[in-house]
């Protein structure tokens, strides 16, 4: 199952997904000094709420809107849970094309929810 995270400036979503189905959600408070240790510990937790663990995730998604958390994250994944880690940021390819005159400005969690088709080539991120 896939962990995703969207780091938020107040709030953290999480979300485990069973292919394209989400099978659980959590919002938590942000808090930007939490560590990698502390993370796991409020992520074990939350997924020992309903029955899943470490084991049960096989990836890990993250969205950050704080920067210092991401290191963090990184710990977490790194010490905790041993899957690959995939961060959204400037220069992930996602196939959605950025027409902003620098791309490197539009935040991750703006591209984290735009959604392009073919037939609307001329939206924006």
């Amino acid at each position: 199952m896939l962990l995703a995270v969207d780091v938020g400036n107040t709030q953290t979503v999480l979300g485990v997904f069973d292919g394209e189905r989400l099978v659980e959600h959590w919002r938590v408070a942000t808090e930007s000094e939490r560590t990698g240790d502390e993370l796991a510990a409020l992520l074990a937790d939350l997924l020992e709420l309903r029955s899943l663990s470490f084991d049960d995730i096989s990836g890990f998604c993250l969205c950050s809107a704080v920067p210092m958390l991401v290191r963090a994250y990184q710990d977490l994944v790194e010490r905790h849970l041993e899957v690959r880690l995939l961060i959204l940021g400037p220069g992930t390819r996602t196939g959605i094309p950025i027409l902003y005159d620098d791309p490197r400005e539009v935040g991750p969690d703006r591209i984290a929810r735009s959604r392009w088709t073919r037939s609307s080539p001329g939206r924006r991120a």
